[in-house]
């Protein structure tokens, strides 16, 4: 009657398990409804339904499969391991002297359990890595460290150094396996299947790219394969290696587990050895293992494509001489061992081999005459298996640690050039053609011109457009002069170029930057921190500034096209060329938080003197709220129950979110890396916006009229004359570039980037206000987009479909341009031998800004390139010998037009000598007058600033120019004092820009001028140093004007 009772409790406290974990998983689906249900609704507000659907169902397929199918064969092995009958304790003394006693229990015991920890923990990182990693890191093509590679160790290793704590973790499995191994092994068969569930779900773009790939019509070198097998299948292969051979390895690894410490054989301090039943179980296990190695080997051949290893990345002569070879080897030889150890246990288990026998020749026995086997079974000393397993063991550091490093120090680095220079020369072919520098058109450029005034004229656009401010010295002012309210900010500035009218009416390029009023809810004060204010009041910033960059007012700051928070232009001209409307910015690059617009709360539009503007959302982006369910879907998606009990919702209310553009991009395209600089342009598309499928019109209908009453209820002190009804046009969008990157393209040289192919395949364009999302093909040969384009047919428009305004602002991005510079530094030299002594090594020059030195970054220009007729938007760097300071060429990629994309590259004659950025700051920096200038401004509380020095080829001559900026200790306002400029032998300083031209430029200046200056002179051992230009300007005289008024011709 007890044993009935205590069953019967038993049985009720399964069941009560039962239904908690069956309620916990209800639960859990309920949830994941919920937030598949809210990610639907946003997706069909993006209009990107179609991209929801493949993700979801590709992430499901992916999800479930490997979940299955692992915890099908985990835990259909340990329960075959439980069901298998243990050998019994041996009657003659001789067998329980052979017996594995205590101390070598506990030791063999404890690594195993070791091992599937270690495994667990390994598989738990990669997990959690893959699902925190961000959209701008995201490279579905990056292999992972698979066992039973030689580097996994130490990854593991770095696993536990920075985490130190996994340490005790570690230790505590090891001992729960060695007393629960059961149990606990099929908790771990629970938490490797959803490890691997989650992993293969992530890597959901690399399926669907492997199952749909476009051939680049190009072979490597050494397997003549196309590259799309690269990019595309080989991915996807080692994603199955790595789910094959973990999830074997732990299965064996377990079962060898539960065997060794069935029967209580902890507790009896004796293990006797395994019965026929499990040596076939564990020998199947170790042939599958061994035949999965011998696939990961067989795909290990296509790594030597991708060696650090070496003269040069990629494959070399070692690797194709010894490891290609060892590779093959090894892959024949574990197919074999593979094939071994199944046909071994299935042999044994009919009892024809006993592998305690020191003789390995078959036995004729019936299955009752098999003699038990010890714990070493399949280890003794003349065993074929232990021959096998430790030749495999042998021949793995052999051919792949010592014969590797044998060869390349006797064989290839006495003759290292002519062994390598194959391999240079793929190295260098396909890195050119992975990041696209084979197009890089390279022409001679010799500076040893004269400018001639008539030169100058020629190039007035290039000269009126030099750039004197740049982000930095500009944000600052923008902080303290146009930020209005503290929680306005701005981000950043961005370069662009506009047409604007000038005083002849007529239009001119001019350069000019951009900066974006945003609304930082962070900056609001903690006391009016409240959920009304953070979701319904503060939702928008407004306005934007432009500057030219070559101009200053007459106390060095800044001067505007558009200023102030009512977007004031500074002149009828600028108003007719600049489109403003009402520039409000839903969407932006610190909109982080989500918001309910359309609500019975006023939300705030601008201040305005002492009060403020109110107004409410007329856009067409958000998500409609006018269901009590509808609301309470997103009070859990977004963890905010307040939304339930608000009584501000109206049937008009929207919820907006995922407002951030580079989050709300990287949602939709999570298989493309984003451009760290998102620009704002401020144009008008006109009708284009009708045939713009995903474009503005896009969206939710806008309300047609506001409800004032509703407001005068609310609040009696309402003013109508205080609310702007959003009338106007909004004209600002955000393009943002994208890059399709693979890090997986045969011996392409990736250098300091986690990628070694990438193209600027996309533009993408964000409405401001209404949040809309459209993605133009700007690479239509890259079969990386032309892939994903057949993939998602109504995802991607052409470059063509974007409205030609919007068009004339796409620029070459600087992100890309800087990867190719970097690259070009070292791969602009084609030929092997010149390439292997590094003779004509590159790198970027430095200069100084501020007082720190730092490297000179790429920088845009309105210029006219050489031979050229016409000025043109282009982005340039320089490059100087890898031990020099002179400059030995630049680069320049063009950005209008059909010429966008094309990029040049200007070399200089290696026979003279070019100054660089460095040799002209030090000159500049050693002239005493110069000196002796920053010396005293930086003693009148205030402190000197030296700004970007730009090098600016015009014609066939250099032209060096800096600005000065003057920056007071107490408000840190940058203001611009001076003009530097340095042409051929000649250095000016001016307080403008005008005036340092007018006189560098000036054969014979006037005699009220001060005195200009040859750089070779004498310097006289004098306080004050005649020769350098330092023109005062006259009082109440503008230090910069818009336009340079350039040396006569006659002079």
């Amino acid at each position: 009657m007890v044993s009935k009772a205590i069953a019967k409790h038993m049985s009720q406290s399964r069941q009560g398990w039962l239904s908690l974990g069956l309620g916990l998983l209800a639960l859990l689906l309920v949830d994941a409804i919920i937030n598949l249900q809210a990610e639907r609704l946003w997706f069909a507000e993006v209009n990107y339904l179609e991209l929801f659907w493949v993700r979801l169902s590709s992430q499901l397929v992916l999800g479930l499969i490997p979940i299955l199918v692992t915890l099908a064969f985990t835990w259909g092995n340990l329960t075959l391991a439980d069901r298998a009958k243990s050998l019994e304790a041996p009657g003659d003394r001789v067998a329980r002297a052979r017996s594995l006693g205590l101390s070598g229990l506990l030791v063999l015991g404890a690594t195993l359990s070791f091992l599937v920890g270690v495994q667990l923990i390994y598989q738990g990182q990669i997990a959690r890595d893959f699902w925190q990693q961000t959209a701008t890191l995201y490279d579905a093509s990056t292999p992972l460290p698979l066992w039973p590679k030689l580097q996994l160790f130490d990854v593991i290793g770095q696993i536990f150094i920075t985490q130190p704590w996994l340490i005790v973790a570690l230790g505590i499995s090891t001992v729960a396996f060695l007393i629960y191994p059961r149990q606990l092994g099929r908790l771990a068969a629970v938490l490797m299947s959803l490890g691997y569930g989650l992993i293969l779900a992530k890597q959901w773009p690399s399926v669907l790219l492997a199952l749909n790939p476009v051939p680049y019509d190009q072979v490597e070198p050494i397997f003549q394969r196309d590259i799309a097998f690269y990019i595309f299948r080989l991915p996807v292969l080692h994603l199955v290696e790595f789910w094959v051979v973990g999830t074997l390895f732990f299965t064996l690894v377990s079962v060898y587990l539960v065997y060794l410490l069935a029967e209580n054989t902890l507790s009896q301090g004796r293990f006797y050895g395994f019965s026929p039943p499990q040596q076939q179980h564990l020998y199947t296990l170790a042939g599958l293992l061994f035949l999965a190695t011998s696939f990961s080997h067989w795909l290990g051949r296509y790594e030597v494509l991708f060696s650090r290893e070496g003269v040069v990345y990629g494959a070399g002569y070692t690797h194709i001489h010894v490891q290609l070879p060892v590779n093959w080897g090894l892959a024949i030889f574990s197919l074999g061992l593979g094939l071994v150890f199944l046909l071994r246990g299935r042999l044994g288990a009919l009892g024809y081999i006993n592998p305690i026998r020191k003789s390995a020749r078959p036995i004729a026995r019936s299955p009752r005459q098999v003699e038990p086997l010890g714990w070493w079974a399949g280890f003794g000393r003349t065993s074929l298996l232990v021959k096998g397993v430790c030749g495999y063991l042998v021949l793995t550091v052999l051919g792949l640690v010592l014969a590797p490093m044998v060869v390349q120090r006797l064989v290839v680095q006495p003759n290292e050039l002519q062994r390598e220079r194959p391999y240079i020369t793929n190295s260098i072919a396909l890195t050119r053609s992975a990041f696209d520098l084979e197009a890089i058109e390279s022409e001679p450029f010799d500076p040893s011109g004269d400018l001639t005034a008539a030169d100058l004229e020629e190039n007035d656009l290039t000269l009126e457009n030099i750039r004197l401010w740049d982000s930095r010295p500009l944000l600052d002012s923008n902080r303290q002069l146009q930020q209005i309210r503290l929680y306005y900010e701005f981000k950043d500035a961005d370069f662009d170029r506009y047409n604007i009218l000038n005083e002849q009416r007529r239009s001119e390029r001019r350069q000019v930057m951009i900066s974006a009023r945003e609304l930082n809810y962070e900056r609001v004060p903690e006391i009016a921190k409240t959920w009304v204010n953070e979701h319904l009041v503060y939702t928008h910033g407004f306005g934007f500034t432009m500057s030219p960059v070559n101009t200053a007012g007459p106390d060095g700051l800044p001067t505007y096209f558009v200023r102030g928070i009512d977007n004031i232009p500074s002149s009828d001209e600028v108003r007719q060329s600049i489109p403003i409307g009402e520039p409000r910015l839903y969407f932006g690059e610190l909109t982080d938080t989500y918001i309910m617009a359309n609500t019975r709360v006023l939300e705030l539009d601008y201040p305005s003197g002492n009060e403020n503007i109110y107004t409410t959302y007329l856009g067409r982006g958000g998500i409609s709220l006018d269901s009590f369910w509808r609301r309470l879907l997103f009070a859990r998606h977004l963890f905010d129950w307040r939304m339930l009990f608000t009584e501000d919702f109206t049937d008009d209310t929207r919820l907006l979110y995922r407002r951030n553009i580079a989050d709300r991009v990287r949602a939709i395209a999570p298989f493309l890396r984003f451009d760290t600089d998102p620009y704002l342009v401020t144009v008008d598309i006109g009708d284009a916006s009708s045939q713009w499928g995903t474009g503005p019109t896009h969206g939710s209908p806008a309300p047609q009229s506001i409800d004032f009453d509703s407001f005068r209820d609310r609040d009696p002190n309402f003013i109508a004359e205080n609310f702007n009804a959003q009338s106007g046009e909004n004209y600002l969008y955000w393009i943002i570039d994208a890059y399709t990157v693979s890090g997986r393209y045969p011996y392409s040289d990736p250098g300091d980037n986690d990628f070694n192919y990438i193209r600027n395949s996309v533009k993408v364009v964000v409405d401001a206000f209404n949040g809309s999302v459209s993605f133009f093909i700007a690479e239509p040969n890259d079969p990386i987009i032309q892939t994903w384009d057949r993939l998602l047919p109504n995802m991607f428009e052409s470059l063509e479909a974007m409205p030609e305004s919007l068009r004339a602002h796409i620029r070459y991005p600087q992100d890309l341009f800087s990867v190719q510079a970097d690259s070009l530094m070292t791969y602009h030299m084609t030929d092997p031998q010149v390439f292997y002594n590094r003779e004509d090594q590159w790198r970027a020059p430095s200069e100084i800004y501020g007082s720190e030195t730092q490297r000179v970054e790429p920088y845009y220009l309105i210029m006219k390139l050489p031979l050229e007729e016409t000025e043109e938007f282009v982005l340039l760097r320089l490059f100087t010998p890898a031990q020099r300071n002179n400059l030995i060429a630049w680069l320049a990629a063009r950005s209008d037009g059909d010429r966008y994309g094309l990029r040049l590259l200007y070399r200089f004659p290696k026979q003279e000598l070019v100054f660089g950025p460095e040799q002209i700051e030090a000159r500049i920096n050693q002239d005493p007058e110069i000196s002796q200038r920053i010396s005293l401004w930086d003693t009148q509380g205030s402190r000197a600033q030296q700004g970007n020095l730009l090098v600016i080829p015009i014609e066939q001559s250099l032209l060096y120019v800096e600005p000065l900026y003057l920056v007071a200790e107490q408000n840190q306002l940058p203001t611009l004092t001076r003009v530097i400029m340095v042409y051929r032998n000649r250095i000016a300083m001016a307080p403008t820009l005008q005036s340092v031209l007018s006189t560098v430029f000036l054969e014979e200046p006037e005699t009220a001028a001060p005195i200009l200056r040859d750089l070779g002179e004498d310097i006289p051992d004098e306080d004050v140093v005649p020769g350098l230009l330092d023109i005062e300007t006259p009082s109440g005289a503008p230090a910069n004007e818009g336009e340079v008024d350039l040396p006569d011709p006659n002079l």
